[in-house]
């Protein structure tokens, strides 16, 4: 009964997505102006190639950042409800934090936070 069910979710969220697909396609604006294809930003035409490898601290950045974000997002919700959750939920949070401080330790020690 209840792989009955995942199978109907699981097959209703691809029939929409392949609706929303196809009447995207039948009712959108088409353009084939070559220079809508050609990479943009800010106003200014780009010179020479758009292809350009970054440095991978702007990876770690931005990883260091979505794990925070994340902590944030499951540290609210929490905060909200602690009173009524008891010494369970304070455990499952503190093990939570020590987990994401030990990466932050480990980002630290590597030198990802230094910008160089």
């Amino acid at each position: 009964m209840f792989f009955n069910f995942i199978i109907v979710v699981i097959l209703t969220a691809a029939g929409l997505v392949v609706a929303a697909m196809t009447i995207a396609r039948l009712v959108g604006p088409r353009s084939f102006n070559p220079q809508k294809g050609e990479p943009y930003e800010c106003g200014i035409p780009t010179r020479g190639q758009s292809w350009v490898q970054f440095r991978a601290g702007y990876y770690l950045f931005a990883i260091l950042f979505l794990m925070f974000d994340i902590e944030t997002v499951f540290l609210f919700p929490w905060a909200v409800v602690v009173a009524e959750t008891g010494t369970y939920a304070l455990i499952s949070i503190s093990f939570f934090l020590v987990i994401l401080i030990l990466g932050l330790a480990y980002a630290w020690r590597k030198g990802a936070l230094e910008w160089k």
